[in-house]
């Protein structure tokens, strides 16, 4: 009966030991809480796979009562939110190109007149189907759209040209993934998703793993100052990524045929500015963490919001507003932005800015944290 006693006391003792030690290690206990309840509140409300209110623009040549009905159709379907009226294609091309809408609509000049003839007058949709998940379900419930816009119009001397087919010939063109493959999205989105996991778990663990060992009172007594320290740490872990970076784009051309259409100099001089933002915010992480195992939970802690708010696993666009103001802070909203305008767009520096200097900014004020809390003392 004494030896149940004493080992049950032993074990007690090393449920309290457990308990003090998970209240002086914060971090921890904040991660075993707060990691689950982020990913209630991103999978509960952030996370949409049938994303509606879609940026649309219309380029209507025709201003007769049947446009104007299409165009509210439109807009009342859900799934589209017409944002801008244009006049030229080639504006409505370059907006198309530069992501800053999803669809364009053109109604030809005489859309009207053959309408009324019968002759089913042709309506073409441009989609951009980079990300064939943002605009598949809004292209499947387009046709039924514009039947439905168009009933109330077909009526009296034209209701004969509501029954049967539908009155409008409905052209769509897939532009950049013309037959909607997901590798197309999916490979260069691997390229950001890997470089964030690997470069800022990597240098995470830099600075707490010379600490561990003590080798990080040898780094105090030098010269070297926080700047000279932190960028001397990222530089050879940019070789590494830059290996994993022609890895990834040989296995994208050769093994799942992702086409190369724009440069690939400024594919490689955007991909060194992520790959400096990511190493810069490991090394801040490094200075905050004070062993490994707190290194490598906040490094999680900020890779699973950019995985699932930055557009990679679902479209960015379906997240609610907020979810999308928290996912444009993110480095890696901005970079699948980047490469897949890129690779499947040929963009030009100019259409790119728009995400490139987030980027930058994130990375200025990575380094300017990991600077303030860089210790040169032990203490």
């Amino acid at each position: 009966m004494s030896r149940i006693a004493a080992s049950w006391s032993r074990f007690t003792g090393i449920v309290v030991k457990e308990l003090i030690q998970l209240r002086r290690d914060r971090l921890t206990f904040g991660m075993m809480i707060g990691i689950p309840v982020l990913q209630l509140l991103l999978f509960g409300f952030a996370i949409n796979s049938d994303p509606k209110h879609l940026p649309t623009a219309i380029l209507v040549a025709d201003q007769g009562v049947f446009s104007r009905t299409l165009v509210a159709g439109l807009q009342n379907s859900g799934y589209f939110d017409v944002v801008r009226s244009l006049r030229h294609e080639d504006e409505a091309r370059q907006a198309l190109r530069a992501g800053q809408i999803q669809f364009l609509v053109q109604i030809p000049y005489d859309f009207s007149r053959r309408l009324v003839r019968g002759e089913r007058p042709a309506l073409l949709v441009e989609a951009d189907a980079t990300d064939p998940a943002a605009t598949s379900n809004a292209l499947a419930a387009l046709s039924g759209v514009i039947d439905t816009a168009l009933a109330h119009d077909l009526k009296g001397p034209l209701a004969a040209l509501a029954p049967g087919a539908s009155p409008v010939e409905l052209r769509v063109h897939r532009r950049y993934n013309p037959e909607g493959l997901t590798q197309y999205n999916i490979v260069p989105g691997l390229l950001g998703v890997i470089l964030t996991m690997t470069m800022v778990l990597m240098t995470g663990l830099a600075m707490t793993r010379e600490r561990e060992r003590g080798t990080f009172e040898n780094l105090l007594a030098t010269p070297a100052r926080p700047l000279e320290v932190m960028t001397g740490k990222i530089v050879p872990y940019i070789l590494i990524g830059l290996i994993q970076v022609v890895l990834v784009l040989i296995a994208a051309r050769w093994l799942f045929a992702v086409p190369l259409e724009g440069s690939i100099v400024l594919l490689f001089l955007v991909v060194l500015l992520f790959i400096a933002t990511n190493l810069a915010l490991g090394i801040t992480i490094s200075s905050l963490a004070r062993n490994q195992l707190q290194a490598m939970q906040m490094t999680f802690f900020f890779f699973l919001p950019s995985i699932l708010l930055s557009g990679f696993m679902f479209p960015f666009r379906g997240m609610p507003e907020w979810a999308q103001a928290l996912g444009s802070i993110l480095p890696l909203t901005h970079f699948l932005v980047l490469v897949r305008g890129i690779l499947l767009k040929g963009s030009t520096t100019t259409e790119l800015w728009p995400a490139l200097w987030p980027i930058g900014a994130f990375l200025a004020a990575v380094i300017a944290i990991g600077l303030l809390f860089y210790r040169r003392t032990l203490d």
